[in-house]
């Protein structure tokens, strides 16, 4: 995850904003394009906040596709929290930005995020990082794994 994949203390108005960083830091580092980004926010206006997965925590994804060349995160820390809609879990703060080139990659990846969002520990040091590069040590030592590059193009 370059640094241009990773916002810290960034404000958004709502939660289509939230997406929509999330998707930049995405594209800024080559891994979707912006029609994913559009596509992100379509699932959440489709089928509700399911990408909130945790207190304070959403997972922004859309199915692979053409948009997406390379498998990868983005990560966006809010400097104040958004809702989206979810009964249990807003507002959010963290929204990580997630692309795969296919299923598999998805599930790997998500199933990874999901275990080193679930400790307490990784969770606090994600929301008191300072640089990118803490950020990419926090989510190294929780064990997600490197996904290859897939080139698609």
């Amino acid at each position: 995850m370059p640094d241009s994949a990773i916002a810290l203390d960034v404000y958004a108005d709502d939660w289509h904003e939230a997406i929509q960083l999330a998707g930049r830091g995405l594209e800024a580092s080559g891994v979707a394009d912006r029609a994913y980004t559009r596509a992100m926010i379509q699932e959440v206006e489709k089928h509700g906040p399911y990408i909130v997965v945790a207190p304070g925590i959403a997972l922004a994804h859309a199915l692979p596709c053409a948009a997406v060349h390379d498998t990868g995160l983005s990560l966006v820390r809010l400097a104040e929290p958004v809702r989206f809609g979810h009964y249990r879990y807003d507002p959010v703060r963290l929204v990580i930005g997630v692309a795969a080139t296919d299923e598999h990659a998805d599930l790997v990846i998500v199933s990874a995020l999901a275990g080193v969002l679930a400790d307490p520990m990784n969770l606090d040091q994600l929301l008191t990082a300072t640089s990118p590069s803490e950020v990419r040590r926090i989510l190294s030592d929780g064990e997600l794994p490197v996904m290859p590059r897939q080139r698609t193009h």
